[in-house]
């Protein structure tokens, strides 16, 4: 019998208090490359969104004028998101990382998901978001999806939905 907990994923209201308590993000991934999700996603991030923002690609100098770290622990805070724009077999290192970074919240893009890596994450305290866009999702709560063509299915005079 395993020790292992069933991941559970957060509820739209659970995933607006994520976005609501946090200040930094650091994109695990990120990339320079416009054809990239990590570069529309950073590129939303920096434009629509509170958040500092921190660039982890242990490959690039800088990514859109900002300084690139090589890993977590090399920030100079620590994050409170960490969206991670990796392979599978790369995210259970990534969860570590992000648990000795002192993250509070490890987030897996769309079409990402990894147990091993939401067992390290959540066994040490730290909130688990997977296939999720965090870009989607920032923007479907304050009602910003309708300005990259998606439905947001919210009809609202207010740019922001209220925690249920």
């Amino acid at each position: 019998m395993s020790d292992a907990k069933e991941y559970t994923q957060p509820s739209a209201g659970e995933r607006l208090a994520i976005l609501r308590r946090a200040k930094t993000v650091a994109i695990v991934g990120a990339s320079n490359n416009p054809a990239r999700a990590s570069y529309f996603v950073a590129t939303y991030l920096l434009s629509s969104s509170p958040y500092e923002v921190f660039f982890v690609n242990p490959m690039a100098d800088e990514i859109m004028g900002r300084k690139a770290y090589a890993s977590l622990a090399d920030l100079p805070v620590a994050p409170d998101i960490v969206d991670v724009f990796r392979k599978d077999a790369d995210l259970p290192g990534v969860a570590r990382e992000a648990v000795e970074a002192g993250a509070q919240t490890l987030w897996l893009q769309l079409g990402s998901s990894n147990a091993e890596a939401a067992e390290i994450a959540s066994q040490a305290g730290l909130n688990v978001v997977m296939d999720r866009c965090i870009k989607i999702e920032h923007a479907r709560f304050h009602g910003g999806l309708h300005l990259a063509g998606f439905n947001t299915g919210v009809v609202s005079a207010k740019r922001q939905v209220i925690s249920r």
